[in-house]
């Protein structure tokens, strides 16, 4: 990992280290930081003379060798200095709290546009909507092209940024297109490489965050590590991991509740912590307990489901979501655990 003495380097100076690395069949991925610019070199990086011939450019400070299968997304890289921004909040200054329908009704607008005012009221940090949802059978409800204008109607009404999943490069399109905030990648397309590529790609010199949920299918911490890294190799670093419940499911709950790999992660990567504990657990009746184990575990933040009138809500909603006044006293909760996981760690 290359770092300059300046903020980032010239045309020309770039030019001129992508000459020198390609002789040795590696490649040079830029990252934008919020206030500095570092280049990773995606190959051999310990090639001696490559090193040295880098080291020797006058407008170099450093080279960083990472000696983890994790270029960007390890703990010890330069990037553990990056933040991400959502909105007016930085992720890990505060909990940021994503809430919102799991589905938005294209035919009934107006409901999610008042639960987009709700949760605000609230105090969610960002609104959550499907535009398009993963449906086990072909028949159910696939979502709307047409909803993207009802969630940045949403984010134009209230302020707040906005979160949606996107499953394959037409959808992600769209929604680059329209600006959305942050881009979640289900459960489903964890680990699907290219798709992960694409949005990385996309989305490196746009304001635009991923929220990468964990794979149903997904063992090993490193796996759920690696899949982080293809979206910021893509170019863009930044990327929040989202535990949201694994197999086999245990009886009662949806899922199986995996926001115990929080501490694991965290000892891995520098990448913020959402949980989602409304697809992990599948009852609202369970949710409020799910978000506060999640935080008592160090997550950064949360991601769910808010629903004005969750019975009249498509998709999941009408057994998962949260009504707002439910939303307002969990995140009351969660403020107190914070500051006392906060406090714990000053002492410590």
């Amino acid at each position: 990992m290359i770092i300059p003495k300046e903020t980032k380097l010239t045309p020309d100076q770039l030019q001129e280290v992508i000459s020198i690395v390609g002789e040795y069949n590696c490649r040079i991925q830029t990252i934008e930081g919020h206030h500095r610019t570092i280049y990773a070199v995606l190959g051999e990086e310990r090639e001696t003379i490559m090193v040295n011939r880098i080291l020797g450019l006058d407008y170099i400070d450093r080279f960083d060798a990472v000696d983890s299968p994790f270029k960007l997304m390890d703990i010890h890289s330069e990037l553990s200095f990056h933040k991400i921004k959502i909105g007016s909040a930085i992720v890990g200054e505060e909990p940021l709290i994503i809430a919102g329908h799991c589905t938005i009704d294209p035919k009934n607008p107006n409901l999610f546009l008042e639960s987009a005012h709700a949760v605000k009221e609230a105090g969610a940090k960002a609104i959550r909507g499907g535009v398009w949802k993963p449906r086990t059978m072909p028949y159910s409800f696939q979502g709307d092209d047409n909803s993207m204008e009802i969630l940045v109607e949403a984010r134009n009404q209230t302020g707040l940024p906005v979160d949606t999943e996107v499953m394959d490069q037409h959808q992600l399109e769209i929604a680059v297109e329209a600006g959305v905030d942050v881009l979640q990648i289900g459960a489903r397309n964890a680990l699907n490489y290219s798709l992960l590529k694409k949005v990385g790609e996309l989305t490196a010199d746009k304001p635009i965050a991923v929220l990468l949920k964990r794979s149903m299918g997904m063992g090993p911490v490193n796996e759920f590590i690696a899949a982080a890294e293809y979206i910021a190799a893509g170019g863009n670093p930044d990327v929040m991991l989202c535990p949201r419940g694994t197999q086999p499911t245990m009886d009662g709950y949806r899922n199986y509740p995996d926001e115990s790999i929080t501490p694991l992660l965290k000892e891995k990567t520098w990448a913020p912590v959402i949980v989602d504990p409304s697809h992990s657990v599948g009852r609202a009746k369970y949710v409020a307990s799910a978000s506060l184990a999640a935080m008592s575990y160090g997550a950064d933040g949360l991601i769910i489901e808010t629903h004005i009138d969750p019975k009249r809500g498509i998709g999941d909603d009408p057994k998962q979501a949260l009504s707002p006044e439910e939303l307002k006293q969990l995140i009351s909760d969660i403020k107190e655990i914070w500051e006392i996981k906060r406090r714990n760690e000053v002492i410590a």
